[in-house]
């Protein structure tokens, strides 16, 4: 198989890298505020929560929504498509806690 053909590469070009993925977790839950996200996040520089965020739109995972407030909000979420991507979340998150506990024995 090619690897332009494989899946893996195709799901790892939409939600791949360090901060795609925990970006993807923090909306599991409902829409984050850019603040909010960039709170639980702390590593992530502003400009790659942004950069990240952008290509997660493009790709129509996410979901940018702008009130018309002052100040202006803006609130990330997960769109029906990126929705999907729950059992991929609740997987990596649950090998996540088990490798973690396995290399505290």
């Amino acid at each position: 198989m090619d690897e332009s053909e494989c899946p893996i590469r195709t799901t790892l070009d939409v939600i791949g890298g360090k901060w795609k993925p925990l970006i993807l977790f923090q909306l599991k839950d409902g829409p984050q505020r850019f603040s909010a996200l960039r709170r639980s996040i702390p590593d992530v520089t502003q400009k790659m929560l942004t950069d990240r965020l952008k290509e997660l739109e493009r790709d129509g995972v996410v979901r940018r929504e702008v009130y018309a407030v002052v100040p202006p909000r803006v609130e990330y979420s997960l769109t029906p498509y990126g929705e999907g991507l729950r059992p991929v979340l609740a997987a990596m998150a649950a090998w996540g806690e088990q490798h973690r506990a396995r290399n505290q024995v």
